[in-house]
């Protein structure tokens, strides 16, 4: 979800929901104003959550509140590399670790250009997750499977995120092709927005992410946003049982 849409307070209040509802990892996106690898959903959440005010700091606030209530949550800070340089490689990643966090997903940042950032995360014992594309070459694959940890985010489609009504082709071959290069566990992700297509998708990865139906389910629930987001959840989990 994305932190500070429509409010810190609801935000915290989502996460617990989904915790509660089955979700195993919460991805908290760092709202940004440039958000180019996603759709529409996620730009006008990261447009309400900047009116709000929300930075990165209070984003891992957020995460260090939220630990003391899951404890064993899996927590990913998703984030574009901009907010990061701001406050500082380093003290983000002291800061993330100190909150709870797990690791970090930044969505703009190529493996080609990480060293930086892949030595602060190790320094932190942080877990660098990177996107796998189905454009990318193997031996791209090779280098994103030798720098993640954690799990590898692969790509369901080119584009930019958003619930679609039919998957693409491309998300089975990708991990067919990942689990060639890596023993970690591959979560798929980009335009799943249902119960019958997170089941799809789980016959052949190891983790579902569902991101911009969460993130539509708050817009369209005001008032009652995680009560909408937990019973959400439970249909998925429902599906996989």
């Amino acid at each position: 979800m994305t932190c500070g849409d429509p409010d810190l307070a609801t935000t915290r209040a989502i996460v617990l929901s989904a915790i509660e509802a089955g979700a195993d990892v919460i991805e908290l996106g760092v709202p940004f104003s440039d958000p180019v690898a996603d759709g529409p959903v996620i730009q006008r959440a990261s447009e309400r959550a900047l009116r709000q005010g929300t930075t990165l700091a209070q984003v891992l606030t957020l995460a260090a509140d939220v630990r003391q209530h899951a404890q064993s949550t899996g927590m990913i800070v998703f984030s574009y590399l901009n907010p990061i340089l701001r406050m500082g490689m380093k003290k983000f990643c002291a800061v993330a670790r100190h909150a709870g966090v797990d690791g970090a997903l930044l969505t703009d940042l190529p493996v080609e250009e990480a060293g930086e950032y892949l030595h602060a995360m190790q320094r932190h014992d942080l877990a660098p997750v990177f996107l796998a594309a189905p454009t990318s070459p193997d031996d791209r694959l090779k280098r994103i499977a030798a720098a993640s940890r954690g799990f590898v985010y692969a790509v369901s489609r080119t584009g930019v995120t958003g619930a679609r009504q039919q998957l693409a082709g491309d998300a089975q071959k990708l991990v067919r092709r990942l689990r060639r290069v890596t023993k970690l566990p591959i979560a798929v992700g980009f335009g799943i927005s249902n119960a019958e297509q997170f089941a799809e998708v789980g016959q052949f990865a190891d983790a579902v992410v569902v991101g911009s139906a969460i993130v539509e389910t708050i817009e369209q629930n005001q008032g009652r946003e995680a009560g909408a987001v937990g019973d959400f959840v439970r249909k998925l989990s429902a599906k996989m049982s």
